[in-house]
């Protein structure tokens, strides 16, 4: 993956908004959301989501599919596994303290500290 493609799919995704947006659509699959309902679910008015989703589509994080006036969004997941792998293995050159990725279930955070 070039590194331009990277620093702009990061950028898109260092907003919380655009990154609520994108863990909304991670698990509709192929289905996706159509964008009156991510505005609803993210609280966001409808020129405020078309900014963020634009962004995202510019990006290479999400695919939009047109049916009538219709939107529906859907993550572009092959995308954004490229992204995730150039952190992984490029930049971090797979070290294994950085590639452990533990769940959100782990009682231990990044930190090394215990969530309670």
């Amino acid at each position: 993956m070039k590194k331009s493609l990277a620093l702009t799919a990061l950028a898109a995704l260092a907003n919380e908004t655009r990154l609520d947006i994108l863990r909304l659509l991670v698990p509709e699959g192929k289905a996706g959301l159509p964008a009156g309902e991510i505005a609803k679910r993210v609280h966001a008015s409808a020129s405020r989501l078309s900014f963020h989703l634009n962004t995202m589509e510019n990006a290479g994080l999400i695919n939009v599919r047109r049916q009538g006036r219709y939107a529906h969004y859907t993550v572009n997941y092959a995308h954004l596994g490229e992204v995730m792998c150039y952190l992984l293995n490029d930049c971090c050159k797979g070290h294994p303290a950085i590639c452990i990725c533990p769940s959100e279930h782990d009682p231990h955070s990044a930190s090394g500290t215990v969530k309670t």
